[in-house]
Parts: structure tokens; C-alpha cells; sequence
């Protein structure tokens, strides 16, 4: 049995295949039309569906979209129509948006349009798909699947307990919204999710977290992350405006007051202008305050539901910060968090959701325990290309002792290997790496990328030595938790410590990445440190690469030193051996 997974409400389009409840590939459909994000969520991005997603996911499973079992998408748009549309075909759409009638009938004058769209996604999938990708869309109809509309925090649970290594778990999900609910609460239980309670819009965390990341010049649904990382500069200023916005009950619910953010803080921060302190005074108290919040939510739920497991998900749970004090809290004995935690995921949870309700089985068949579900090139098809771009290249005899040895030179690498991340974070497939021993190698790095001179850079440590650099360290292999370096270590490794001392580590296993394992062990055996700086391979408002045409253009277009694609390398100092093979045609290049 095929089940194919959507998300595309919002932001973050993905797609997801199950086979038999087992995931075969699960990848964002920004990794194909280099759209970060895929789309901005705005009601009308609704119609439009992440059919380059789905083609990767059927090409992966090798099949056409008509022989898919069932298709799940994570968002149900019937829990905001009501009993009053029931067996109604028709709605009103606004022409502007100040229509009052409309206005007064939904929570937004737009919704109507947002709606509608996300009730013919089914036949928008069979006829919409780009002319390019008919191969495995052509000639489907909605009769040959079973559509199912997947409420959008049962689709976030589900994608963190349904893929955790648990049989029971209290599970909270957290991001900006879903249909009405913004916070959710659940207990699962072998295969069952079985909901506690909900908190409802307008009151959202999520949302609060977005409008402050608007209020200082960032992009809202985007980038959240810098609002995090700028908040360890800052002093907690205003705490107490946010303590009287966020008024928190004992039951788990919250409301959120009126924010009027430029009425307490002035005018919001265009995006070029410079950061001062006080910019960094509202993101240290706005992310102090959420802090608090939940950590007194994650008590209430500890002691409702008596587990000694937590599972979480949403784009709240992205907050590496926020998930490290819910560790150090205590309550819970483990914390798992999904990897693609944001809208992304959903796509898996709706698809693992309706395998559990098909397949009707009580026990739990999958165990999420790496991130490596995307596309992959082979050193074939990586060679095929470089050789059709007459780029200068080598085979490396070593990979891992020929990249180390680059590393311990202080070179930046971008590195190219085997199936891509799901969810946001590069974790050693499309990855930029580089030396943490260097103190300057922090900047450094934002200077490639073109970032902000505030954001930190996270390491990657070997899973057996994380004990030995990062307080209280072990298994950690998404990078959704901070730890502190250790102080004895610090000056070891001083350019993944954060202003705050601590470092949002990734660890790693020769199970879950052979050659990112062994570069990390030829690292250690030249220098004595088994560290490395991971950052995405990527550059400013890009997605992260994907294909190998995306890994060389952007190599080739910022200042890397060298690119280990697969089995080859790439430099640009001219030492670089150019492959006499005779010339390949372009038909036969994979880009």
C-alpha cells in the first residue's frame, strides 16, 4: 500500500511516500524550484501543490501517481467551513478586501479563497502538474486514490510520535496555526494519538514569536532562527511586556494580549538598518518569556499525563534554546523532537496518520533515526555533469584523509554526499564544514554565506566524544538542542561557541552517515579534535543545494576553497586535475 504525504497550506511544500508504513523518501519542494520555503504563505499560494516533490517521491518508489493507494494532506479545510457549507459547492470570494459581510463572517476576509483552493487540491493534483514532470502525473484521476484531509496538529503529532522511538509519550505541538488550533496536547499509546486539549487562535505563540520577528526587520515564516540567535545578545529588558501579553492558565491554555508592538517598543527595524541593543533587548525578552511559558506548559503536562516521554513538533519546536531548557527542566527522561519539525513534516505525519487508520495496526513499524530521506546523485551522475560543465576536477584516492587534511588547513568545504536532509537543518549531506579551532573561522563563514554578523554556527562532534565537549551531551543527531561547551574545551574549539557558551551540536554514527563518520575521525586523528563546524550549504535567502548543477553554481559563485562532491574535488587554487574523457551530451547529464 502507497501513501503519499502533502503539506502546502502554508509555507514549506512537501511530499512524503510511505510504502507498507515504511518511509521511502520524504523531501520540501524548495530543493527543486529554489524557492526558500517553496512559498510564502499567503491565502493565494494555496492552489499551488509541490508536484517536484511529489515526482521525486514517486520516482523513488518507482511508480505513477495513479497506482498511489491513498494521498494525505495535512490540512483540513472542513474544520473551518462548518455545518452551514455542509453539501454546498459554492462560496464567496471578496473582490477587495474590505468586504464587511465577509469580513464579520471569517477570521479573515481572504479565507474563503484560501479555503476553496485546499478543497480542489485533489483535482489540481491530477491536471495542474508542470508540463515538464507529465511523465508520472499524465493520465491520473481523483477516482484512482482515496484523498484524505489530515487536521494540521494531528499531522504534527503524528510526525513526532508516530516516527519516535517511543510506545507511549505525551506529545505537544506548537507552531503559528492550523485550522483553529495553534497548541495542541496529546497522549500516544503504541499506535494511538488520543488529543488532551487545545489552545485556539488568536492566541498563539507561534504568531507572537512571528509578529516580533517582523517587528525587528526579519521575515515572518522565515526567520524566526535569527530572532534566537540575536536574543543571546541581549539583556531581558522588557520581560515584563511580554509577561502582561502572554497571560498563562493552569490547564494549559494561554491567551495573548494585544501585542501592539510599535505602541511598546517604537518603530519596527527596517531591514537594513543596523542592530542596537535594544533591538537585542526585545529578542532576549521575548524569547526569556516564551522560555517560561512553556516550560510551566511542559509541568502541567508532566503531571496530566504521568509520561516519562515527550515528543514534540511544530515550528515552536525548532527552537534549539527552548528545547534545551525543556531537557534541562528534568521531567521528562527523554525528549524527542521531529527534525522536520515545521510545516514540512506534516506532510510525513498526515501520511504515517492515515497508514495507521488503514492498516489498523497496534504496533509501531517505524523509527525515525536519521534525517537522509532525500535526492542523492551517484558519482556516475555527479561525473557525468561535472565533465559536461568542462569543470577542473580529481577523483580523491581517500576521501575522508584528503578532506581532513583540507579542514586542518583552515579551508572551507562544501560537501556533497549521499541523500539529502528532510526538515531545515544540514546535517552532513549538504553541508558547508569547516575547522571549529579557528576563532575567526565564525566570521569567516557568515562572510561566505553573505549572513548576519550575529548568527552562530553549530558543530558536529563523533556521538562517542560529544561527552567529553558539551555538558551532559549524548545522543543528539538533528541539531535541535543546545548544550555548553565545556570550559575546559572552549579554547579548543571557540568558533561553534556561541556568546552564551553554548553550541547547537549535531552528533554522529557511522550508521547514519558513513563518510560525514569518517571525515570526523580522519579530522580527529591531524588535529586531536573531533569537531567540525557544520553550516548549510547554501547562501543568503537560498535553499540548501540539491542537485549537483546547484552544489557547483554555488560553489563556483562564493568564496569556498573546495567542493568534495561525492567521490570528487573541486578547488579553485589551479591544482585541480581536468578528466580527459571525451565530451558527454547534454541529454545525458543529470542536473
Amino acid at each position: 500500500m502507497y501513501i503519499l504525504g502533502i503539506n502546502a497550506a502554508f509555507h514549506d511544500s512537501a511530499a512524503c511516500i510511505l510504502k507498507d508504513g515504511q518511509l521511502l523518501a520524504a523531501t520540501a519542494d524548495e530543493r527543486f524550484t529554489h524557492i526558500k520555503h517553496g512559498k510564502r504563505p499567503v491565502p493565494f499560494s494555496t492552489w499551488e501543490l509541490p508536484f517536484h516533490a511529489i515526482d521525486y517521491c514517486l520516482k523513488v518508489a518507482g511508480i505513477h501517481l495513479s497506482e498511489v493507494d491513498h494521498i494525505a494532506y495535512s490540512f483540513d479545510p472542513y474544520l473551518l467551513l462548518g455545518d452551514e457549507y455542509a453539501g454546498r459547492t459554492s462560496i464567496e470570494i471578496p473582490l477587495e478586501s474590505g468586504d464587511d459581510k465577509l469580513s464579520k463572517e471569517w477570521l479573515n476576509p481572504w479565507a474563503p479563497l484560501f479555503i476553496t483552493s485546499i478543497v480542489n487540491a485533489p483535482r489540481q493534483l491530477v491536471d495542474g502538474y508542470p508540463h515538464h514532470l507529465q511523465k508520472r502525473f499524465i493520465g491520473a484521476s481523483v477516482n484512482d486514490f482515496e484523498w484524505h484531509f489530515v487536521e494540521h496538529h494531528i499531522a504534527h503529532a503524528a510526525s513526532a510520535f508516530h516516527c519516535s522511538p517511543y510506545s507511549h509519550a505525551a506529545v505537544m505541538t506548537m507552531d503559528g496555526r492550523g485550522e483553529k488550533a495553534t497548541t495542541s496536547y496529546f497522549t500516544g499509546n503504541d499506535n494511538n494519538l488520543t488529543l488532551i486539549d487545545q489552545v485556539y487562535l488568536p492566541n498563539s505563540l507561534g504568531l507572537l514569536y512571528e509578529e516580533v520577528t517582523t517587528h525587528l526587520g526579519f521575515l515572518h515564516s522565515s526567520d524566526e532562527y535569527k530572532v534566537m540567535a540575536l536574543a543571546s545578545y541581549g539583556k531581558p529588558e522588557f520581560v515584563n511586556d511580554f509577561r502582561e501579553m502572554i497571560r498563562l492558565n493552569n490547564n494549559g491554555h494561554y491567551t495573548i494580549a494585544n501585542q501592539n508592538l510599535e505602541q511598546r517598543f517604537g518603530p519596527k527595524r527596517l531591514r537594513h538598518e543596523e542592530f542596537t541593543s535594544h533591538h537585542f533587548n526585545i529578542a532576549h525578552s521575548l524569547q526569556v518569556v516564551l522560555e517560561e511559558t512553556v516550560l510551566k506548559i511542559t509541568e502541567w503536562l508532566y503531571r496530566q499525563t504521568g509520561e516519562q516521554n515527550l515528543c514534540m513538533a511544530g515550528g515552536v519546536a525548532l527552537n534549539c534554546v527552548l528545547n534545551g531548557r525543556i531537557r534541562d527542566q528534568g521531567l521528562f527522561k527523554n525528549i524527542w523532537v521531529q527534525p522536520a519539525s515545521g510545516d514540512d513534516g506534516t506532510a510525513l505525519g498526515a501520511a504515517l496518520w492515515v497508514d495507521v487508520q488503514q492498516r489498523q495496526s497496534t504496533t509501531k513499524g517505524f523509527v525515525m533515526d536519521h534525517a537522509y530521506w532525500g535526492p542523492e546523485y551517484s558519482d556516475e551522475e555527479i561525473e557525468k555533469f561535472i565533465k559536461w560543465a568542462k569543470v577542473p576536477y580529481r577523483k580523491l584516492d581517500n576521501k575522508a584523509e584528503e578532506t581532513a587534511g583540507l579542514l586542518a588547513q583552515d579551508k572551507i568545504i562544501g560537501w556533497y554526499q549521499g541523500r539529502m536532509e528532510y526538515g531545515p537543518r544540514a546535517l552532513g549531506s549538504r553541508s558547508i564544514l569547516a575547522s571549529p579551532i579557528n576563532p575567526a573561522m565564525q566570521a569567516r563563514l557568515n562572510e561566505v554565506k553573505d549572513r548576519e554578523d550575529f548568527r552562530p554556527v553549530a558543530p558536529v562532534v563523533l556521538e562517542e566524544e560529544a561527552a567529553n565537549w558539551f555538558e551532559n551531551a549524548g545522543y543528539s543527531p538533528f541539531m535541535l538542542f543546545v548544550y555548553n561547551v565545556k570550559p575546559e574545551k572552549a579554547d579548543q574549539i571557540p568558533a561553534v561557541r556561541h556568546i552564551d557558551g553554548t553550541a547547537r551540536i549535531q552528533t554522529i554514527n557511522e550508521r547514519q552517515h558513513k563518510a560525514y563518520y569518517d571525515l570526523l575521525k580522519a579530522f580527529q586523528r591531524k588535529t586531536g579534535v573531533p569537531v567540525l563546524v557544520n553550516t548549510s550549504f547554501n547562501t543568503l535567502s537560498k535553499p540548501i543545494v540539491c542537485s549537483p548543477r546547484d552544489a557547483i553554481e554555488c560553489f563556483w559563485t562564493s568564496p569556498f576553497d573546495a567542493l568534495v562532491i561525492g567521490s570528487f574535488l573541486i578547488q579553485k587554487n589551479g591544482n585541480t586535475i581536468v578528466s580527459r574523457d571525451p565530451y558527454l551530451q547534454a541529454s545525458e547529464i543529470i542536473a
